[in-house]
């Protein structure tokens, strides 16, 4: 099996594969790990149509697209036309799109295969993948632990290699918390880097389309792909053509680390240490590492969750029962019986939890005291950036204050669970690219990785540097 997009390219080149076969081993091997649950449905007729097309394609001897024949899966928020896409809730059991997102669209345009949808966190709210209609989905690794959330089905689909790369979404760590759990690459880009069109929403100022791989330069050649601006997405900003920078493996880089957060007392000791040891390394090759005073930490996680339930409360009001999705057979006494019985129904408590705190937050006597302090606190740490990247690179941090944790072992504290992202919603609140990178292992035998962020729309810094630290720092 190739190990990049690259070197699979070249051996589709010389004829030691062809799409056909890469699309029958994959499809086996989603077979094989049926019972991880990672994928919602799998597109087996159709992935091997479009492998056999694109087979048929190179032979004639027309240029290859970027993405020719790359087989990618998608989480079950995204819309691909004429396919269901239920975001995990039985509220759209059944549901079918009726247009492609863009991002989907535009790896469609670069010839890559989507191979099927994968399981997630209801309507993208968890830490964990224990909150879907589908079930749990497992950790390949260890099937006793989770997987992270809420692109856990994404983040197994390549940890296990049932793709080359595949799509989660990123509101407050739902890409990079996933990534840090199963031991891959996963990127959450700049707000705007990539058009949210035909993504379901969940909070829509933090919610960003992200990618899992093996390897930088798969998740770049993807990231360039669907980066862009969009006429159906008034946020996906233009900022020009980027490439990532191989040509500087000696650039030292000016390093930040939030002193508060390294030193927080819910961070695993070993976590700590790992991270600690690699900064001294970093300093002993001559990168300048410098600790930043950050004493806005314990108002971020309140900011967030403040923050998205609010915007999740209105975005969800749509998933009513009238015009698609779930409607009650029940026996109704009016209007608002029909709304209270569908919505029970169709949602899970997680769900409804989120929505319930996020209409309290926005109704009148505590939108004061709650949103707009939140959004206060949403300002002061944009500005705080601001200062740090006059000065830095880039910033690094913990992903996750803890490895994978046991299935269930967080259920019934959702506090606990709720700071499981302390790391990681900080880019969401403030619209940075971030990245987990997998360097380490735990005594424990769980993997975990170093989260890098950069300033906005400065993927190409994040990529190199994620480069260095996977090429110098990753042990064999």
């Amino acid at each position: 099996m190739s190990s990049s997009i690259q070197q699979y390219h070249q051996q589709l080149s010389n004829g030691t594969t062809t799409c056909v076969d890469t699309v029958n081993v994959f499809l086996k091997k989603i077979e094989e790990q049926k019972k991880l649950n990672a994928f919602t449905q799998v597109f087996a007729e159709e992935a091997l149509a479009k492998a056999a097309a694109l087979d048929e394609k190179r032979k004639s001897g027309a240029t290859i697209r970027k993405l020719h024949g790359v087989v990618i899966a998608i989480k079950d928020v995204l819309c691909y036309k004429d396919h269901v896409v239920t975001a995990a809730s039985k509220i759209l059991e059944g549901y079918t799109a009726v247009y492609n997102a863009t991002a989907v669209q535009r790896l469609l345009d670069e010839e890559a295969i989507i191979i099927g949808t994968c399981n997630c966190d209801e309507f993208a709210m968890g830490s964990s993948n224990e909150n879907s209609a589908y079930g749990n989905v497992l950790n390949a690794l260890d099937e006793t632990k989770v997987p992270g959330g809420s692109s856990g089905g994404s983040a197994v689909a390549v940890q296990a290699g049932m793709c080359m790369i595949s799509l989660g979404t990123d509101t407050g760590g739902s890409v990079r918390q996933p990534a840090d759990f199963c031991g891959i690459v996963g990127i959450k880009p700049t707000y705007g880097r990539i058009s949210r069109y035909g993504l379901i929403a969940y909070a829509s100022s933090f919610d960003q389309i992200g990618i899992f791989g093996n390897n930088i330069a798969d998740i770049a050649i993807a990231l360039e792909v669907m980066s862009g601006p969009d006429d159906f997405d008034s946020t996906a900003l233009d900022h020009g053509s980027w490439t990532m920078d191989y040509t500087q493996p000696t650039k030292k880089y000016k390093i930040a680390y939030l002193k508060e957060a390294l030193f927080h007392e819910s961070l695993d000791t070993e976590i700590k240490n790992s991270i600690l040891t690699l900064i001294e390394k970093l300093k002993a090759d001559g990168h300048t590492v410098e600790a930043v005073e950050f004493d806005l930490i314990d108002y971020i996680v309140p900011a967030y969750y403040v923050l998205t339930t609010a915007e999740a409360s209105s975005n969800l009001s749509r998933f009513d029962g009238v015009r698609y999705g779930h409607r009650t057979k029940e026996p109704i006494t009016g209007l608002d019986d029909f709304y209270k019985k569908t919505r029970t129904e169709g949602f899970g408590k997680e769900v409804q939890h989120r929505i319930m705190l996020g209409t309290f937050v926005l109704s009148a006597g505590y939108y004061d005291a709650y949103f707009s302090k939140a959004q206060q606190v949403r300002r002061l740490l944009v500005d705080k950036t601001v200062d740090i990247f006059k000065n830095f690179d880039t910033i690094i941090l913990p992903t996750s204050p803890v490895t994978a944790f046991t299935i269930g072992e967080k259920k019934d504290d959702p506090i606990a669970m709720y700071l499981a992202d302390i790391y990681t919603v900080f880019a969401n609140l403030t619209g940075l690219p971030g990245i987990s990178v997998p360097l380490f292992k735990h005594s424990n035998g769980m993997p975990f990785g170093l989260q890098a962020l950069t300033n906005k729309f400065d993927e190409a810094t994040l990529l190199s540097f994620s480069e260095l630290l996977m090429q110098q720092y990753k042990p064999v």
